[in-house]
């Protein structure tokens, strides 16, 4: 090629991930929330020497760190959307804050399994009304979290199910919060057992239930953003809609097809074709439905007479 500019020929790997995430603002949000009540709850266990509503803020600092996590994701995978260093854009800071906050829900259910096998051997008196107070409260705000969550609009796409399966930082959000609602919907079932029937082990019992619950959405958002991270195949759907419109009616075959995730909802893809009568590579990548997802194609192709 001679010294003329090749700009032409040049593109961003930016993929439109400069621009705001819908579910940054909420997450935010939900992080204010969640950090407010942690200081309320710390604060008015220290000044009524209550153990329950310092365990309870605790716990809720636990998973205002892993909303800010998700929150930084947010930002800085925005802010450094054009940092040539990201080969592929910085759309899998995404499904790595949702892997780290994903093993630190795991984490959270291990606790709540050590607390509650601890409450069966060592049963605790409880001060039930207090408790009730304090499971309500967390409930409510908790609930009022997961709404906001849940209200964050999102893309649908057919081959692949809706954006919050895409977004696993968003995902990673909401089922920290889920898991909070969870847990005191389950803790107001078994105060209100225990104080008017006297199931004392439902207390401990629910904990159990409650951690094996979180233990198998934590191992869902694990085994999701890990696909990810590793660079796991695209599913079948994806590969077979890609191969039917290359090679449709003609002599063109696919002989070679890699395709995984590069962020929210986009993909990277790289076809080998063989044909006797080969086209130019814009042409195969003029085939592909924008629907997809596929935001970056590499086309390889070879010419095979007598095909």
């Amino acid at each position: 090629m001679h010294t003329q500019d090749s700009s032409h020929w040049q593109h961003d790997h930016i993929f439109a991930q400069d621009q705001v995430r819908p579910g940054e603002k909420r997450t935010l949000i939900v992080v204010l929330i969640t950090a407010i009540m942690m200081v309320i709850e710390i604060a008015a266990g220290l000044a009524f020497g209550s153990m329950a509503l310092l365990a309870d803020g605790l716990h809720m600092a636990s998973h205002a760190a892993a909303l800010g996590i998700a929150f930084l994701a947010y930002v800085i995978a925005r802010r450094m959307a054009s940092d040539m260093r990201f080969s592929f854009g910085t759309g899998k800071l995404n499904s790595l804050a949702g892997f780290a906050s994903a093993v630190l829900l795991l984490g959270f259910a291990l606790i709540m399994v050590t607390e509650s096998t601890s409450r069966f051997i060592n049963p605790v008196s409880i001060s039930y009304d207090q408790a009730l107070i304090v499971a309500v409260v967390g409930l409510v705000v908790n609930g009022l979290s997961a709404w906001i969550f849940a209200s964050t609009p999102h893309h649908h796409d057919s081959h692949h199910g809706h954006g919050h399966h895409h977004d696993h930082n968003l995902r990673a959000a909401y089922l920290h919060v889920l898991a909070d609602a969870l847990t005191s919907v389950l803790a107001i079932v078994a105060l209100l057992a225990a104080k008017y029937y006297g199931a004392n082990w439902l207390d401990p019992f629910m904990g159990l239930v409650g951690a094996a619950l979180v233990a198998r959405w934590s191992y869902g958002l694990i085994r999701d953003s890990a696909r990810v991270l590793l660079d796991r195949q695209a599913n079948t759907d994806l590969i077979s809609a890609v191969k039917a419109r290359i090679e449709g009616q003609s002599d063109d075959r696919v002989t070679d097809l890699h395709c995984w995730s590069i962020g929210h909802g986009i993909y990277a893809a790289d076809i080998a074709i063989v044909s006797d009568a080969p086209k130019s590579p814009d042409h195969y990548k003029s085939l592909i439905p924008a629907e997809l997802g596929i935001v970056h194609a590499t086309i390889e192709v070879h010419r095979c007479p007598g095909l």
